[in-house]
């Protein structure tokens, strides 16, 4: 049974605490894997390690330490297979599926790092008078990334493109979930010892590594509860925190467009990764119109959504991560079901081991029900007819989230009456659409910071004003 070390300052090793959790195989049930339990100790000693490399990783010219990011992200790619496969086996995504978010992320990597290239770290402003200022973009020193267990590879090099590529040093801290496929992407590192370095474990690492007094910035993607405590944490310290909570994000359906095609786009949006993104499609509410063909077509594909271990051939869905995931779908499923609510499709585990649970769709849903207030995150699709496009957009904007939102509409006005919605991002007929250069602020609950694009480099570098009098300048 391998028994998994924490990388510092370039070094593995076993952590400071004894305490072992298992990393299970959701799909089996078997345990896999140990990680540590993590406790101050390793966090003082990664974090030192972070604060000792980080000056003379910034003296680096920018295009050095853009070019040794590019560099591990082409490493990252040639083992994408191997990544993926360990994705599969820790929480239960589909090879394929992995894959795919693994090779988009290694593209993300690489861009989010080349804005570098082009971003404002130093900018001349001459006066009037003949004075001049100089504005600085500085480095923070050494900062933190703690990520959740549904995206162990994208969520982590999602986030450290601009926070290396700023002059940061880094202390990673997976979930102790699916902490295996993260332990082999910092085994591919090819960076400066000390510049990233990971700690492993739950909240005992987790905490001490948020309101450490030397990380500058945590960076953090998880639930509303951790971020809070996260929050709060850096708040103390009057240090930064970008924050990406839960989502409930909503779709809205108009009339006009084809309810076939639609319905094939939202299913996707829906079950795709078992329904494990922040921005799964969670509240859908679909024009009288066409809601009929609507359900009829969403409850098809639903069916063609298999469930099954990840690594077999023709496989749609995976487990949920483990039983408590299960639970919170279940619990979901059995409030809406005893207030009034129809299961048009799924609802019914399979008789098998591994944490599985089928595409459920649901109608007759009301928006005071869990499955319309509280994130599932789940194979789940709950359905509201509404009257109106109007209506729709109306009761997507009532939530405590805003991540996210989907509309589709062919109609214009209703395009310019969407951007209404409060959410980071709303797409447009087009889920999870968008370059390199979007950037956004979750809304509400969803989590507070900007991030994506310049964004990102503001929040990972502190600004300074030289001010040199006109005879200096002259």
């Amino acid at each position: 049974m391998k028994t998994l070390q924490n990388l510092t300052g370039g070094v593995w090793g076993d952590s400071f605490e004894d305490t072992l959790l298992d990393v299970v195989n959701p799909a089996t049930e078997d345990v896999i894997a140990r990680l540590p339990g993590g406790c101050r100790a390793d966090v003082d000693r990664a974090v030192a390690a972070a604060v000792k490399a980080q000056p003379a990783w910034a003296a680096l010219p920018v295009t050095e330490r853009v070019a040794h990011i590019s560099a591990w992200a082409d490493t990252v790619a040639e083992y994408a297979d191997e990544l993926a496969d360990l994705e599969c086996r820790e929480m239960g995504k589909p090879v394929g599926v992995g894959r795919t978010f693994i090779d988009g992320a290694v593209v993300g990597l690489k861009a989010s790092a080349a804005q570098a290239l082009s971003y404002g770290f130093e900018e001349n402003i001459s006066h009037p008078d003949g004075s001049a200022t100089k504005l600085l973009r500085h480095p923070l020193g050494a900062t933190a990334v703690i990520t959740p267990w549904n995206f162990p590879v994208a969520m982590v090099l999602g986030a450290l493109g601009p926070m290396l590529a700023a002059g940061n040093t880094v202390v990673v801290k997976p979930s102790e979930r699916s902490p295996l496929s993260a332990v082999r992407l910092f085994e591919l590192l090819d960076l400066p010892p000390g510049v990233v370095n990971l700690v492993l474990g739950d909240a005992c690492a987790g905490a001490p590594l948020a309101e450490h007094a030397d990380i500058q910035l945590v960076h953090f993607t998880g639930s509303v509860g951790a971020g809070r405590k996260v929050g709060a944490g850096t708040g103390k310290l009057l240090h930064r925190a970008v924050l990406e909570l839960g989502g409930k994000d909503p779709v809205v359906v108009d009339a006009g467009v084809d309810p076939g095609a639609t319905a094939k786009a939202v299913a996707f949006g829906a079950f795709i990764n078992t329904g494990q993104i922040c921005t799964s499609m969670e509240r859908i509410y679909v024009h009288q119109d066409i809601a009929a063909e609507f359900v009829e077509a969403l409850v098809e594909a639903a069916g063609t959504y298999t469930v099954g271990d990840g690594h077999d051939e023709g496989v749609m869905m995976g487990p949920l991560v483990d039983e408590r995931q299960r639970d919170t779908v279940r619990r979901h499923v059995a409030e809406a079901v005893e207030r009034g609510a129809t299961v048009r499709a799924g609802g019914v585990e399979p008789d098998s081991k591994g944490f599985f649970y089928p595409a459920t769709v649901l109608t007759g849903v009301d928006d005071s029900m869990l499955v319309m207030t509280e994130e599932t995150f789940g194979p789940l699709a709950p359905v509201v007819v509404v009257s109106s496009f109007e209506e729709g957009l109306e009761r997507a904007a009532r939530s405590r989230f805003g991540l996210a939102a989907t509309v589709y509409t062919r109609d214009p006005d209703h395009v310019a009456a969407a951007t209404r919605i409060p959410a980071g991002v709303v797409w447009i007929n087009q889920w999870q659409g968008g370059g390199p250069e979007r950037l956004y602020e979750p809304a509400g609950d969803s989590g507070m910071g900007a991030t994506g694009a310049r964004a990102a480099y503001d929040a990972a570098t502190r600004p300074a004003s030289v001010h040199i009098a006109a005879r200096t300048a002259s």
